[in-house]
């Protein structure tokens, strides 16, 4: 575990402190007044932890002299409170050191849900639609808002592609790690020999981009509009509200046709463009950053075989954290996400934590 000094400690309660005497002057301009009021939000949890920290040490200093004392009765009281303290003493500086740990700035946005269907056909389709759902109900047990984007739904039920919004507390810092390809072994409906079929979908969660995130010149867009279609091709729209943006300069290109209004489409295909724009530049400053090192579950990769979903066993592995759990069922109602999500985000905090005393 990385020590922290004390000076580090005397700071953080010195900028806490600085930034309540800031905004009890009563002198501020609104937006300044906000603005410190969110740095002093972020430092409060932060100033606490240090202060706990500080006060163990404080003891633990204390007790050590008082074992040195001449009355041999406060000797041994001081020896057993001191056994206590230094037990303390690591899980409190463990927990200051983690609230150190630089912070995704964009763990509290929603996120952007796209899940496609990968290899596997029709079954494939079937269990993104299996997944779509999973997460809707994982974001309605955390009260959060689950808005479908847009969707194309496979003939035989399911999704080919589906693309929601999730809107709440916390939203991308819990499903961050959800990026990648999932795997699922069953017996499909279609099949009449009973033999289990591998299948695949990819999932990928962006953290929605805001308006001041990412400015899109008009001159760099090219927008087509057409008539809708449905599966098999015939038309679910007698007017031409289709919406398709291609972005020129990173050749990006989304379609959205879901609502009847040529203006609603257009609206939420800036909305998913703007999202993987700003996802594209997010990719490149972490590459700067990182160089070569990626997180054990933070790569995001979508290439990369994440979980497997195996239901004649009843049981999913997500390979990145050697995690085997047979619940899976309620995995994929949504209750039993939250183990999994939990276990990925502490895995992350440790490596993270590592990467610190390495340095």
């Amino acid at each position: 575990m990385t020590q922290i000094s004390s000076e580090r400690i005397a700071s953080i309660e010195a900028r806490k402190q600085e930034l309540a005497d800031a905004m009890a002057s009563g002198n501020l301009a609104p937006e300044e007044f906000v603005r410190l009021s969110k740095d002093y939000a972020a430092i409060e949890p932060v100033a606490a932890a240090a202060r706990e920290v500080r006060r163990l040490r404080a003891e633990r200093q204390s007790l050590m002299a008082m074992t040195k004392d001449a009355d041999e009765e406060l000797r041994q009281i001081a020896s057993e409170e001191l056994l206590e303290i230094e037990a303390k003493l690591p899980e409190a500086e463990r927990a200051l050191a983690v609230k150190l740990l630089p912070r995704d700035a964009a763990d509290d946005r929603a996120a952007m849900l796209e899940v496609r269907a990968g290899t596997g056909g029709d079954e494939a389709a079937l269990f993104a639609g299996d997944l779509l759902r999973m997460y809707q109900r994982f974001a309605e047990g955390q009260g959060w808002r689950f808005e479908l984007i847009s969707a194309s739904a496979s003939e035989v039920g399911g999704y080919k592609e589906a693309i929601a919004s999730i809107s709440g507390t916390g939203v991308f810092a819990k499903l961050k790690f959800e990026s990648g390809v999932h795997r699922v072994q069953r017996v499909p409906v279609t099949e009449s020999g009973g033999r289990i079929h591998t299948s695949a979908a990819t999932v990928a969660v962006l953290p929605e981009a805001e308006d001041v995130d990412v400015q899109i010149d008009d001159k760099d867009l090219r927008i087509d509009v057409y008539r809708s279609s449905g599966p098999g091709g015939q038309s679910v729209n007698t007017t031409d509200s289709a919406v398709r943006i291609t972005h020129i300069p990173s050749g990006l290109v989304v379609i959205q046709q879901d609502e009847k209004s040529q203006h609603k489409n257009k609206a939420k295909a800036l909305k998913v463009l703007r999202t993987r724009l700003f996802e594209l530049e997010r990719e490149r400053l972490a590459s700067e950053r990182a160089g070569a090192r990626k997180s054990m579950v933070g790569s995001g990769d979508r290439s990369e075989r994440i979980r497997t979903y195996n239901f004649p066993q009843g049981r999913i592995t997500d390979h990145r954290i050697n995690l085997t759990k047979h619940n899976l069922p309620e995995v994929l109602e949504g209750t039993g996400l939250s183990e999994i999500v939990d276990a990925l985000a502490a895995e992350d905090e440790a490596e993270r934590l590592a990467g610190l005393e390495e340095e």
